[in-house]
């Protein structure tokens, strides 16, 4: 079983930015496929950012290519969202989460999460 913490999240003014953490313990981390998602107020859990085990392979929703940058340190079990010009529209829930199927944004194909980080980015 894996446990997940994530961290940084907070309030941020539009065009800033913030890094989260997720910090994994339990389980052969460098296995696993790891995930951010994100779910705004009246919203269903959607896909952020994936990683795949070795972080050579990364994926990114559309909306946040080219601001978003996932990463990881399998030696410190830890996995990283840098987030930069960020806008209203990225406030929510973030959480990250680990699967055994690489490249999945199906929420349902996670094994384990995270309780989440808030992130509110005001205009």
């Amino acid at each position: 079983q894996v446990q997940l913490v994530e961290s940084g999240g907070g309030f941020v003014q539009a065009g800033g930015s913030l890094r989260l953490s997720c910090a994994a313990s339990g389980g052969t981390f460098s296995s696993y496929y790891v995930g951010w998602f994100r779910q705004a107020p009246g919203k269903g859990r959607a896909f952020v950012a994936g990683i795949t085990g070795g972080g050579s392979v990364t994926s990114y929703e559309d909306s946040v290519k080219g601001r978003f940058t996932i990463s990881r340190d399998n030696a410190k079990n830890t996995v990283y969202l840098q987030m930069n010009s960020l806008k209203p529209d990225d406030t929510a829930v973030y959480y990250c989460a680990v699967s055994q199927i690489n490249y999945t944004t199906r929420s349902s194909q996670y094994n384990y999460w995270g309780q989440g980080t808030q992130v509110t980015v005001s205009s």
